[in-house]
């Protein structure tokens, strides 16, 4: 059955013209528009910087060069041009749970906006209500018939009610809601560069865990062939007893530095799994030496002025900024006065096919102005309160301004750093390295005592160990220099993993 009903043309005039006088005066909104900050008026990210990097003549010490200006690629892990990091990436970004954490965080955000969105439009509710009952004869009859105490009712209506925006309080709370769901999205970014980042970082360190373990074999190794010599040159009376002792227990020193690197590497695999979102039992074919990398030579560094352009937490912190200054209009809004409309239509009757005729339905509109006159400063405080918000936001802004171009200018200067260690430590290695060979000649001839093989042993030790890890500090400085200066997620290209928009 459908029902139609209309009101009075007079009524419906005066009400379509207080709509639209009510329409007109939600034309503003109040508190403050918000303005972005602008960036940091710097050319540089360091102080003077050499342009170029020292290099070294081993694998991993290329020259790496800066150029200034240029953009991030989003796939910037490609640069090292391993395949199997780049199979490992892109099997975390299918499956990591974090970021589809990050995604749903998102969509809830934008979900929230939405539903705050509905308060600009009129809500409608209907509503049917059939009863039976009886009342006293004490009472007079509650029908128009005088002898009829027992009878069915049925009441249906239609309300209509409307909050007009006037001052704006609740596009200021969509704002706000809104600057939310940016920062919710700019999260997500985070989430997918520091997930891209420590992959990388992790297949980094299983390389140079594997190389260290590797030159601690190899020091074993020859440390066992010494102990061999001496142990025959002691048969031979040529040594005493003293120095067979210490050389074992030099060997025993020796062999205990491997279960904890051992450790290491296990413990190096299990984040490396857990990263690509799989279980510890699994074991990725993916195997990482300081050989799979290719140090890139070229670097991209963007402009100081886009950096807060590119740091996700940079424009997550300016969102969350932009929520805070909204709310300052929420709080004003609520301090002005209210205003409501509502409607209702419907019909009464003792049968359900009379509800709407005769005089049966009923009608209704009423306007509502309601002005706070005193609540103990609550509303004052809270306007008061969303203001000091506001400054913790721009506080907390700037300081991941400042720290996001720290962490740039901490990258540079390490990379040149880094290169310059690797140089050194080169040199070092085959200077302990052509010093023990010697020492080990001379040992076969029973020219040095074990004192001195023991020190040029472990000065090739340490060495090699160093060698290694400056090997593998070039490569992670590197990546931590893509991270740094935003991960380039803005050159993604468009598909399902860049969740929803935020409008």
């Amino acid at each position: 059955m459908t029902t139609r009903f209309s009101l009075p043309r007079t009524r419906l005039t005066a009400t379509g013209v207080a709509l639209g006088v009510v329409a007109l005066v939600s034309g503003c909104a109040v508190g403050p528009d918000f303005r972005r900050p602008a960036a940091p008026a710097v050319e540089h990210y360091t102080r003077p910087l050499a342009a170029t990097t020292a290099s070294a003549d081993i694998a991993g010490g290329a020259e790496q060069r800066l150029l200034d200006g240029q953009d991030i690629p989003y796939e910037w892990w490609t640069l090292f041009q391993s395949h199997e990091l780049d199979t490992l990436v892109k099997r975390a970004l299918r499956a990591s749970p974090t970021l589809v954490a990050a995604q749903q965080a998102l969509r809830q955000s934008l979900e929230v906006v939405a539903a705050q969105r509905g308060f600009f439009y009129p809500t409608v509710q209907g509503t049917f209500s059939p009863s039976y009952q009886r009342v006293s004869a004490t009472l007079s009859a509650p029908l128009n018939n005088p002898a009829q105490f027992t009878y069915a009712l049925y009441t249906a209506q239609v309300t209509v009610g409307f909050t007009p925006d006037v001052f704006g309080g609740n596009r200021r709370q969509v704002e706000s809601l809104l600057g939310q769901a940016e920062a919710q999205r700019f999260q997500m970014e985070a989430a997918y560069v520091t997930l891209t980042s420590n992959v990388v970082a992790a297949a980094i360190q299983e390389a140079s865990l594997r190389a260290q373990i590797a030159a601690t074999r190899e020091i074993i190794a020859v440390s066992t062939r010494s102990l061999e010599l001496v142990r025959r040159q002691f048969e031979f009376g040529a040594v005493a007893r003293i120095e067979v002792g210490a050389q074992e227990a030099a060997l025993a020193q020796l062999e205990q530095t491997l279960p904890p690197l051992r450790k290491q590497l296990e413990q190096n695999r299990n984040l490396l799994i857990a990263l690509t979102g799989q279980l510890p039992d699994d074991d990725p074919a993916e195997q990482f030496e300081l050989t799979s990398f290719q140090l890139p030579t070229e670097l991209p560094v963007s402009v100081p002025s886009r950096l807060v352009q590119q740091r996700p937490d940079v424009r997550a912190a300016e969102a969350q900024l932009h929520a805070a200054s909204a709310q300052i209009g929420v709080a004003v809004a609520s301090r002005l006065p209210q205003f409501t409309i509502t409607g209702a239509y419907g019909g009464m009757s003792t049968a359900v096919t009379q509800m709407f005729i005769n005089s049966n339905p009923f009608w209704s509109i009423a306007a509502t102005a309601a002005q706070t006159i005193f609540d103990g400063g609550t509303l004052l405080h809270r306007q008061r309160a969303a203001e000091a918000a506001f400054e913790q936001a721009a506080a907390q802004y700037r300081s991941t301004v400042i720290t996001g171009f720290q962490n740039v200018a901490d990258a540079l200067y390490a990379l040149g750093a880094d290169a310059e260690s690797l140089k050194a430590a080169v040199a070092a290695e085959r200077a302990a390295k052509s010093v023990l060979d010697t020492t080990l000649r001379q040992q076969e001839l029973g020219a040095v005592s074990y004192l001195v093989l023991l020190s040029a042993r472990q000065a090739y030790q340490q060495a090699l160990i160093t060698r290694v890890q400056a090997q593998a500090n070039r490569l992670a400085d590197t990546a931590a220099l893509f991270q740094a200066l935003g991960g380039g997620w803005w050159n993604r290209p468009p598909g399902p993993t860049t969740g929803p928009a935020v409008r």
